[in-house]
């Protein structure tokens, strides 16, 4: 008997050229900025991550019960090239969401990134014929396929929430997510303090980084002075 799966209408794609801006920063960058919570932590990059390259795209979102992804294997075949698909699957270890066969056929579809609250396996496929992959963790056992589920809707991951067109950048450090709404905004502001950290490593080189900040932060003590 078939269950449930509601999907929701896709968002608009965001503008080529905000992706292009973000790839240029960090995860870090933006964490900074928009009050360091902006992260999901524990998703951390599994296969196929090109040092320092910058996953970026907008999200889509499927919402899954742990250890089932009977709604993943409809969302992916519902990806627009060019989307990050984000899989809240309850932070669950003891069961693969996805794997090789299903990460291939994500870069078929155009995928970008793979963020899942759950786990992967078969890394080696992974690592050659899918997107780069994020993950809570690794386990051989694999999925139900049992549902329901939800594509398209609101989701948390690690306790971040995300919905469908919220703008994903993955990287080394992790999982950051920006609001479609702000997406302007905490770029800019991004690209202002990435200016400003490379003044201060061009500081740093030259010996003359300002620590005046520490000392006023700090009343430091002797013992026995």
């Amino acid at each position: 008997m078939p269950v449930p799966c509601v999907v929701h209408p896709a968002s608009p794609a965001p503008a080529p050229e905000l992706l292009s801006r973000l790839a240029a920063l960090s995860t870090s960058l933006v964490s900074d900025v928009f009050g360091r919570w902006a992260g999901a932590p524990g998703i951390m990059p599994v296969t196929g991550l090109a040092p320092g390259q910058v996953v970026v795209g907008p999200a889509l979102t499927v919402r899954t019960r742990p250890g089932d992804n009977l709604v993943v294997h409809k969302a992916v075949d519902l990806a627009v090239p060019g989307e990050v698909l984000v899989v809240a699957a309850g932070g669950a270890n003891d069961r693969a969401i996805l794997g090789g066969l299903l990460g291939a056929h994500a870069a078929r579809r155009g995928l970008v990134g793979l963020v899942v609250d759950g786990a992967v396996r078969d890394l080696t496929e992974l690592r050659e014929a899918a997107p780069p992959t994020f993950a809570t963790g690794v386990c051989h056992l694999g999925p139900y396929k049992d549902g329901p589920g939800e594509i398209r809707g609101p989701v948390s991951i690690a306790g971040l929430a995300v919905h469908d067109g919220d703008l994903v950048m993955a990287d080394e450090d992790g999982v950051a997510v920006i609001p479609r709404a702000l997406a302007d905004e905490v770029t800019a502001a991004a690209e202002k303090k990435a200016h400003s950290e490379q003044q201060e490593r061009a500081a740093i080189d030259a010996g003359t980084w300002d620590r005046g900040w520490l000392e006023e932060a700090l009343e430091i003590q002797t013992p026995g002075a």
